[in-house]
């Protein structure tokens, strides 16, 4: 019986691959319409919470330039960013006409109420 021990199992050499590392892509730039269109949404949420004309006016645009940027986007072919841009001003502008017209009703409804004043007896 011997104790000698094997010796131990060396890796395998693996040279390295003669081709290049792939390239990293360059970042896509953002489109322009969607950073505006998200901007006007977020003023049209910001302003038509407390006041709703805001709202009313900016939640639309928002949502045409957030839905005309996405399609631009894709029809881009990947070359321009965004798009994730584009589809929350998309949302805010739905949100933002939404609370608009809330708040200016109820506004309305606060003005009709203090012009009426007491029925006369």
């Amino acid at each position: 019986m011997s104790l000698e021990r094997p010796p131990p199992a060396v890796a395998p050499y693996h040279p390295p691959p003669s081709y290049p590392p792939p390239a990293v892509a360059p970042a896509q730039r953002a489109d322009n319409r969607a950073v505006v269109a998200l901007v006007i949404g977020i003023f049209g949420l910001v302003l038509g919470l407390p006041f709703g004309i805001p709202g009313l006016i900016c939640g639309p645009i928002a949502y045409f330039v957030g839905k005309s940027a996405a399609n631009r986007i894709d029809a881009s072919s990947g070359t321009l960013g965004g798009r994730g841009l584009a589809l929350t001003a998309w949302v805010f502008g739905i949100v933002a006409t939404a609370v608009g017209a809330l708040v200016s009703l109820a506004w309305l409804v606060v003005l009709l109420f203090a012009i009426s004043g007491p029925a006369p007896s």
